[in-house]
C-alpha cells in the first residue's frame, strides 16, 4: 500500500518520521503497519517510525523525541541549548522534552519527557522542531547536570557570548522555584561579578571551600595612591590588599590580551599589592595545592601588618557558602 500524498507531505515536513496515530488517521491499516515495520520502516520509539530501513539521523531522532511527547511538546534543557548553538552543550542522550501539565512525566527509551506548569516561554519553530527559549534551556540544563563545572560553563558561555541576559536567567531560576535554586543562584552571582571564563569561576568555587579566607571581591575596580586606575584582579582580598590573577592564553581572544594578562601584575606590584598568579592547568591538576598557596599568601600578608595603599570599589561581593 502506498501512502496518501498528504501523509507523504507530512512525512517530508517531519524529516521522514511519522507516528502510528498519524498513519492510522491517514487510512493505513493496522495489518499494513505490522507488515511494513521492520521491512520498509524503522521503529524509532514506541509508536514513532522512520519511513526507511537505514539508520536514523540526529534530526530524525530529535523529531521522534518531540513526536513521542505529543502535539504540544517541545525540546528543552541541554538538548535545546545545544540546538541554539551553545558549545558547552551537546545533543546527547537522553533527549530532553517538555510537555504541558497535566500530561505526566515519563522516560521513553532514550527520551526524557518532563511535565511542566511553566508554559509561557517563547518556543522557536525551526525546520520541523519546536525548541524552547535559550534562557530557560540554559537554566534547565545547568540544573539537570550533576557536574557543577559543566553547569557553570553553560551559564558563563551564554552570558559571555551575549546570547542571553542575566535578568532572563534570573527569571527562569525564580520560575523554577526552590529545586536546585541555591546552586543556580550562586552561578549567576559569579557571572554577575565578572567571572567571564570557566577558570575564573573554578577559582571562585575553590575559594568558597576555604575555612580561613575571608569573602573576596571579584574583579573590583582598583585605584592607586595617586588616583590612577590599576589592573582589576580576578579575585581581591581587601583586608590585606591581595590580588589573585588567572593567567592563560587559552582564555583570551588574541595575543594582545595575553600580553596584557602576563604584564598585568606589574602595576599592582609597583604599589605593593600582594599578587598570586594561578593557571587553569594548575587549578585542574591540583586545586587543593593552589588553595593552600592562596591561603599561605593571605596569612603571610596578614602577619606583615601592612597593606598596599589601594582603594577597591566592589562590583559585587560574593557570598561564601562554606562546604565540607
Amino acid at each position: 500500500m502506498s501512502l496518501p500524498d498528504s501523509t507523504l507531505v507530512l512525512a517530508r515536513s517531519q524529516h521522514g518520521v511519522v507516528t502510528r496515530r498519524q498513519l492510522l488517521e491517514a487510512g493505513v491499516s493496522r495489518d499494513t503497519l505490522r507488515w511494513r515495520v521492520g521491512r520498509d520502516w524503522r521503529l524509532l520509539l514506541p509508536g514513532v517510525y522512520a519511513l526507511q530501513t537505514g539508520l536514523s539521523s540526529e534530526r530524525q531522532r530529535l523529531v521522534a523525541a518531540q513526536l513521542a511527547g505529543g502535539d504540544e511538546a517541545w525540546l528543552a534543557g541541554s538538548t535545546a541549548s545545544a540546538l541554539h548553538g551553545l558549545r558547552s552543550s551537546s545533543v546527547s542522550l537522553p533527549i530532553r522534552v517538555l510537555v504541558p501539565a497535566p500530561r505526566r512525566s515519563r522516560r521513553v527509551a532514550w527520551v526524557d519527557i518532563r511535565s511542566t506548569t511553566l508554559t509561557g516561554e517563547p518556543v522557536v519553530e525551526r525546520d520541523g522542531l519546536r525548541i524552547g527559549c535559550l534562557a530557560r534551556a540554559v537554566v534547565d540544563a545547568a540544573a539537570e547536570t550533576p557536574d557543577e563545572r559543566r553547569a557553570r560553563a553553560l551559564v558563563i558561555e551564554a552570558v559571555q557570548r551575549r546570547l542571553v541576559r542575566l535578568d532572563d536567567l534570573e527569571h527562569w531560576v525564580d520560575a523554577r522555584g526552590r529545586h536546585g535554586s541555591v546552586r543556580l543562584r550562586r552561578m549567576l552571582v559569579e557571572v554577575a561579578a565578572g567571572a567571564w571564563s570557566v577558570p575564573e569561576s573554578d577559582l571562585l568555587a575553590l575559594i568558597r571551600t576555604s575555612r580561613s579566607l575571608p569573602a573576596p571581591l571579584a574583579n573590583p575596580v582598583l585605584t592607586g595612591p595617586t588616583g590612577e586606575e590599576l589592573t582589576s584582579p580576578d579575585v581581591w582580598f581587601d583586608d590585606v590588599g591581595m590580588a589573585v590573577l588567572v593567567q592563560s592564553r587559552a582564555f583570551h581572544s588574541d595575543g594582545l590580551d595575553w600580553d596584557a594578562t602576563v604584564e598585568q601584575g606589574s602595576d599592582l606590584s609597583a604599589v605593593r599589592v600582594v599578587v598570586v598568579g594561578v593557571t587553569p592547568a594548575a587549578l585542574a591538576r591540583d586545586p587543593s595545592a593552589q588553595l593552600h598557596r592562596i591561603e599561605r599568601a593571605h596569612a603571610a600578608a596578614l602577619r606583615s601588618g601592612t597593606r598596599a595603599p589601594v582603594t577597591a570599589t566592589p562590583r559585587l561581593t560574593l557570598p561564601i557558602a562554606r562546604t565540607g
